[in-house]
């Protein structure tokens, strides 16, 4: 049985003007497209309009299940160009897609930093700091991917000469350090403290068993925000464990190729594949899955809302506890015998077998440990 909650439009019409926020109209003022989708194939070539106020163009890609809680666009900056400058009351994490260029990011107290980036940097904007990207490259535009919390701020505050034009400098989150954007950081735990990743393809990443198959992961927090972000990947042959979560997470592939596969619990399984660029948007508390099929580890680059962090009373995400704990993850042993069959005939067109013994026997070997 589906558990979509979709009712009958009749019955939809009357909480449509709710559907339209004040953020939804400023969009539409931008001059830009909300792409309504929880899947994009390639950002790298999704189409773009022309945005006159920022001096490039863009589009907005939000799901509707996330578009209170945190948004997502792609920007584009022409050949040899700039964006105009702009600062705003609300956070903004950018993944670099292609080309290269440069950053300046200052305040009003005068203090003025800048850094360079390529395709595959990764770093955040500090709350309401002036900053213009400028593209390195007079051959080749340059393309970007930002996750902010815009929509709950415009929405908040629903002025958006106040969300735009506040003369305030947060001092607590950027004051002019000369290293600010070093590609440096402080580890805790899985936690990485830092503002800037110069490569995150080929970041260093931290063992996370829990999450299942032998996996890397590493976790952000950036510009002392309250946004967050981390970096998965899973080695050739295998794939995560199922689990669900809240809105607004944007996963954006980084390396690999394989599949996903997401559904509404009481709902059948649908299969999204993904190569580098491609974006997946989980729909509140949907259960979803990514599956490895190709000849390289995968890896995906996950940017979402701390509200997406559903934690228990320990801070633990109950994304990563399994349901018989009580959590919201899916153990391989409790999984429909589909998943497994499905994979094996997806690594099966590369002439490639499962990996995942090792990882079912280490779940078997620690289900009965805590049994016993």
């Amino acid at each position: 049985m589906a558990r979509d909650a979709i009712v009958p439009e009749e019955f939809a019409k009357k909480f449509a003007t709710e559907k339209d926020t004040p953020y939804a109209r400023w969009v539409r003022s931008e001059g830009l497209d909300i792409i309504g989708a929880h899947y994009v194939a390639n950002l790298r070539t999704v189409a773009l309009k022309p945005w006159a106020r920022r001096g490039g163009s863009g589009v907005y890609l939000n799901h509707d299940a996330s578009r209170t809680s945190n948004d997502c666009y792609v920007c584009e900056i022409p050949a040899g160009e700039k964006l105009a400058p702009q600062r705003q009351l609300f956070e903004e994490m950018i993944y670099v897609l292609t080309g290269l260029g440069s950053t300046t990011v200052w305040n009003d107290a005068g203090q003025r930093i800048t850094f360079e980036w390529k395709a595959g940097s990764l770093f955040a904007i500090p709350l309401n700091a002036w900053h213009q990207h400028f593209n390195g490259s007079g051959r080749e535009p340059a393309r970007y991917v930002a996750v902010t919390n815009g929509p709950a701020v415009i929405n908040l505050y629903e002025d958006v000469e106040f969300v735009f034009n506040t003369k305030y400098d947060f001092k607590s989150r950027f004051s002019g350090e000369p290293d600010y954007f070093s590609n440096k950081g402080e580890q805790k735990g899985l936690l990485l403290q830092t503002n800037f990743v110069s490569d995150a393809v080929n970041l260093p990443l931290i063992s996370a068993k829990e999450r299942g198959a032998g996996g890397g992961h590493i976790r952000f927090n950036m510009a002392r925000g309250s946004m967050n972000s981390h970096i998965s990947q899973f080695p050739i042959g295998t794939y995560k464990k199922a689990h669900a979560h809240g809105p607004g997470a944007h996963v954006i592939v980084l390396s690999g190729e394989g599949y996903s596969l997401m559904w509404p619990e009481g709902d059948e399984p649908r299969r999204y594949d993904w190569q580098v660029g491609t974006m997946i948007v989980p729909p509140n508390m949907w259960f979803h899955q990514h599956f490895n099929t190709g000849t390289a580890p995968a890896r995906y680059l996950a940017f979402k809302h701390e509200a997406t962090s559903i934690r228990n009373e320990q801070g633990v995400p109950k994304a990563w506890i399994s349901r018989r704990m009580g959590g919201d993850q899916i153990d391989y042993v409790d999984e429909k015998p589909e998943i497994r069959k499905l994979f094996t005939e997806a690594l099966a067109k590369h002439d490639l077998k499962p990996r995942m013994e090792e990882a079912y026997r280490a779940e078997l070997a620690e289900s009965a440990s805590k049994a016993a």
